[in-house]
């Protein structure tokens, strides 16, 4: 039972590496995984279905802000945008990657949108990457960057939730610690991607690079079309910045990007910023380019059921802990590669660290280590998962905008770069950090 989960990961990274599609290589893994355990191939594919529910309220959100994104498209106040970037960082390659990153940063804690701003912002930003032949990968790595490392690092906006759900962990196991702590305990191992940003930006892909004309598949868009034609603002950009407004507003009141997509779109069709007759072709539109996302996070989410409830990763914890000893070095340096097994399938950080909270304690517990060392070994192994995963919504989102013309593809130019950008130094870093707290 304890190589379930190794041999069922190892093959959905086998079969995505061989570029078959996310979904059916997440298929194929649950299915090793379920028969592996004993269970029937329908068995095995009900219980995959039964926890695809778990992603649905994500899911339905990406799809809505989708549709936003191509609604405000179709005004052409993105051209404005473009035309600013043009005109004051043409040339300057290293800086454009940097500002990316830094808008990034701020949709995690400042502005907390997660993804929504990706096929807002890149989309209409693809012919500069053109012309400047911009690598994308270096694109896919500065957006993962700030999808991760502010909630990595800080416990505001999204990152409250995330070292919320780690103290409240540590709390029922009687390991008393708050939000900041857990914060100053996860600084390294944020510092490691930090370095990883840097070298991606200046030194792996430094070179100017062309993308490879459908790797991605077929785009919906026709970036040669983008901003050619001379913008001037109006009343319907106006309005779609009070659209813009009112869709951040909602979601931080409510703190559901449901409401908040929904209030931007209401708002455009309410001012007639874009006629109702548009509807059905920006709904259809907003899944062309967001859909493929949500229906990943619905099978992920039932793969990650299938590997819960087959009782695979409490076997593979059970096995490493009767092998690993009390070498704290040793053990520390296990339970991240377990950690890595686990969150690449499943994809999220936020859903996988009550699993990490219920195994490593006992084992780092018994180990010696210290609160902000186990805080430490199991904020780096959550967030493990939403860097170098197919399934990981800090992956899928930036290929969802870079691979707007089809020119992107999810697993080459987005997974592999950020797995070895941000996984390798997140272990190196996280064990560093687990040594010395």
């Amino acid at each position: 039972m304890e190589w379930v989960v190794l041999v069922s990961v190892l093959v959905l990274t086998i079969l995505s590496l061989l570029r078959l599609n996310v979904v059916l290589a997440l298929i194929a893994a649950g299915i090793v995984a379920g028969v592996m355990s004993g269970l029937s191939f329908v068995d095995t594919i009900d219980l995959l279905v039964s926890g695809m529910g778990g992603q649905a309220n994500t899911a339905l959100s990406y799809i809505l802000l989708g549709a936003f994104a191509i609604a405000i498209s179709y005004t052409g106040i993105t051209g404005f945008l473009v035309n600013f970037v043009i005109n004051k960082l043409s040339g300057k390659r290293a800086t454009i990657l940097l500002v990316i990153a830094g808008i990034a940063c701020l949709s995690q804690n400042a502005i907390p949108v997660h993804i929504a701003f990706i096929p807002i912002l890149i989309p209409p930003l693809l012919k500069l990457f053109n012309k400047m032949r911009i690598d994308r990968r270096a694109v896919a790595t500065a957006l993962t960057f700030g999808l991760k490392a502010p909630y990595v690092m800080l416990p505001l906006g999204f990152g409250a939730i995330f070292h919320g759900i780690i103290v409240d962990g540590l709390a029922e196991s009687g390991i008393e610690l708050t939000a900041w702590d857990t914060a100053f305990a996860m600084l390294i191992p944020g510092l490691g991607m930090v370095v990883g940003l840097f070298v991606a930006i200046f030194i792996t892909y430094r070179k100017e690079r062309d993308p490879v004309k459908g790797s991605g598949g077929s785009g919906t868009i026709n970036v040669e079309a983008i901003g050619e034609e001379d913008l001037t603002f109006n009343k319907k950009h106006l309005f779609t910045i009070f659209a813009i407004v009112a869709a951040l507003v909602v979601q931080i009141i409510t703190q559901n990007l449901i409401l908040g997509a929904l209030a931007g779109l209401l708002v455009m069709f309410a001012f007639l910023v874009v006629p109702y007759r548009n509807l059905d072709k920006i709904m259809a539109d907003g899944i062309g380019l967001m859909g493929m996302i949500a229906f990943i996070m619905l099978v992920a989410s039932g793969y990650g059921t299938v590997l819960r409830e087959t009782g695979a990763v409490d076997a593979l914890v059970e096995a490493s802990a009767g092998f690993i000893g009390d070498n704290q070095a040793v053990i520390a340096f296990i339970l991240l590669l377990v950690g890595l097994l686990v969150t690449m399938g499943i994809g999220s950080s936020f859903g996988t660290i009550p699993i990490l909270v219920a195994l490593y304690v006992p084992i780092c517990v018994a180990a010696g280590f210290s609160p902000l060392a186990i805080a430490t070994l199991i904020g780096t192994a959550g967030a493990l998962g939403d860097a170098g995963s197919p399934a990981s919504d800090s992956t899928l989102g930036p290929t969802s905008g870079l691979n707007a013309d089809g020119n992107h593809n999810h697993i080459w130019d987005t997974v592999v770069p950020t797995f070895i950008h941000y996984n390798i130094p997140l272990i190196i870093f996280g064990w560093i950090a687990a040594m010395i707290l």
